[in-house]
């Protein structure tokens, strides 16, 4: 732009807008560490205890977490009283898990195929990851916190039913408006949806005043990763809840379209629609009549 004898505009954030940007981000990679650490506690379960994935549905719900911070090593669970790991069981999941468990954990455990060398340093590494996991996770918890306390300052008054409208949008809750509202700050400052999408990176074919560039139809690196993130998962919430975003997903796959095609399709007319409302500042209606993209 400076090649061609024009200075940009830069519009500072709001406070408001810096604070759910600053918090989204920081939510965002908490979330991320949490995932790298489940993936490791995985790893050194398929080592010492590959058979434990098949004894609950998912192995980090509570009762699990707890029995693999109690009984690390697959011995243990071998070798423990049947009563007493049922018991245990039944304490941590509320009565959902007793003896048939118990018994089902305990064969596997006697079975397992897994190595036996240095089993005290991989116990002592899994219950300090698990317990890593569950410190962020409480962290996390405490950002949403302070990010519903931000959400509030954008009410605009105390009788209107949301806090910002693309909040009314199904299959964005609160966290991902505010990851999304946090990213895009001022919706004026882009001349038009294309370039609200450029911007997220959803579409290489729009070009936006010599930041974006391509004509190949693919998702673009550039732009806003963490705005690019937040829209795809609304694109998949939103397929899910919202009856016409799901029918727009629903024809792109019967056209051929791979699944993530679909999405990436549904993530770019959810863009228009964010725009669309935000600019009117009108809240989501499926009777409203708006201008969808073409494609």
């Amino acid at each position: 732009m400076l090649r061609l004898g024009r200075t940009p505009t830069t519009k500072l954030p709001s406070e408001t807008v810096l604070k759910l940007q600053t918090l989204s981000r920081l939510r965002f990679e908490f979330v991320r560490q949490v995932g790298g650490l489940k993936n490791r506690v995985l790893g050194i379960l398929d080592r010492i205890f590959p058979e434990y994935p098949g004894c609950f549905s998912d192995v980090f719900i509570r009762t699990s977490r707890e029995l693999l911070k109690s009984y690390p090593e697959p011995e243990e669970l071998a070798t423990v009283d049947l009563s007493e790991l049922a018991a245990f069981l039944k304490e941590h999941s509320r009565g959902r898990f007793g003896e048939e468990r118990a018994k089902k954990i305990q064969s596997l455990a006697k079975g397992t195929f897994g190595i036996t060398l240095a089993l005290d340093a991989f116990a002592l590494q899994l219950r300090l990851l698990l317990e890593q996991i569950e410190f962020i996770e409480e962290q996390v918890k405490v950002i949403e916190e302070a990010i519903n306390e931000v959400m509030e300052e954008l009410r605009p008054d105390r009788d209107t039913p949301y806090r910002h409208v693309i909040e009314t949008i199904p299959g964005i809750g609160p966290v991902l408006a505010a990851a999304i509202i946090g990213e895009i700050g001022d919706v004026s400052r882009f001349p038009n949806a294309r370039a609200l999408v450029a911007y997220a990176g959803l579409d290489a074919s729009v070009r936006v005043s010599g930041l974006f560039e391509g004509t190949r139809n693919r998702m673009s690196k550039r732009g806003s990763p963490m705005l690019r993130n937040s829209l795809w998962l609304s694109a998949v919430l939103a397929r899910r809840f919202n009856q016409e975003l799901k029918e727009y997903y629903e024809l792109k796959c019967s056209q051929g379209k791979h699944s993530s095609v679909a999405t990436g399709a549904v993530a770019r007319r959810l863009v228009h629609l964010i725009y669309a409302l935000w600019k009117e500042n009108r809240p989501y209606d499926p009777n409203y009549q708006w201008s969808p993209p073409r494609k």
